[in-house]
């Protein structure tokens, strides 16, 4: 008899991980209230209340260039898995030979709604991982653009300078240095868990090969 899992059980993984979301972003939210409320005050300028300080460029711009740069590694992620190779890696698909994710979608009764339906719902549905990150990716991007520049212009108030126009913000090496520094650490997480994976391990983890599994296997 197959064994009942509860729901809690089931679905432990995504819960824990969207609860940590949610208590990091309110720590972030809390201190980063401190931090800019400090600043304004250093520059003789109104402090903000906790709900203004939620629709400051501050806050908007610290929290979005770190979810663009997320979606960014994941859009990137997904898409280059499909090709590219890494000898001994359990991040990589098999050096040759085909996989179960390269097959043809097949209808069936259990089949996802859209494998059902087929023509171009089907044909949008087979990319809609990929680019659901790059919407999600853009969307980011462009709320970091806006808080950043936001953000910019008080402290430009704050320095007794002229402001800048949302067209022109993006020439300032301000948000590009922004977003080159999450952006690389990105790339270098990834990498890290490409190669090491070759060589460590990680018991009971999907995202380890079998402990005993020599160096330059590559497993799906």
């Amino acid at each position: 008899m197959k064994k009942h899992y509860s729901w809690l059980y089931r679905n432990s993984l995504s819960i824990v991980f969207i609860a940590l979301f949610f208590i990091t972003l309110l720590a972030q939210a809390l201190t980063g209230f401190k931090v800019h409320n400090s600043e304004l005050e250093d520059a003789s300028m109104a402090a903000l209340s906790f709900t203004e300080y939620l629709n400051s460029g501050h806050f908007i711009s610290a929290t979005f260039e770190n979810f663009e740069s997320e979606f960014l590694q994941m859009a990137l992620y997904v898409v280059l898995t499909i090709s590219l190779r890494q000898i001994g890696s359990a991040e990589s698909k098999k050096i040759e030979g085909k996989e179960p994710v390269d097959r043809e979608p097949e209808p069936s009764a259990k089949a996802p709604w859209p494998v059902r339906k087929g023509g171009w719902i089907l044909k949008l549905y087979s990319h809609s991982l990929s680019l659901t990150f790059l919407l999600l990716f853009l969307i980011s991007w462009t709320m970091h653009f806006y808080g950043s520049w936001e953000d910019f212009n008080v402290e430009q108030k704050m320095d007794g300078k002229p402001v800048v126009e949302i067209s022109m913000y993006v020439f300032e090496p301000t948000f590009w240095f922004e977003t080159f520094q999450n952006w690389q650490s990105e790339f270098l997480s990834v990498a890290s868990i490409v190669v090491l994976t070759i060589f460590l391990r990680q018991k009971g983890s999907p995202e380890s090969k079998p402990v005993d599994t020599p160096y330059l296997e590559t497993e799906s």
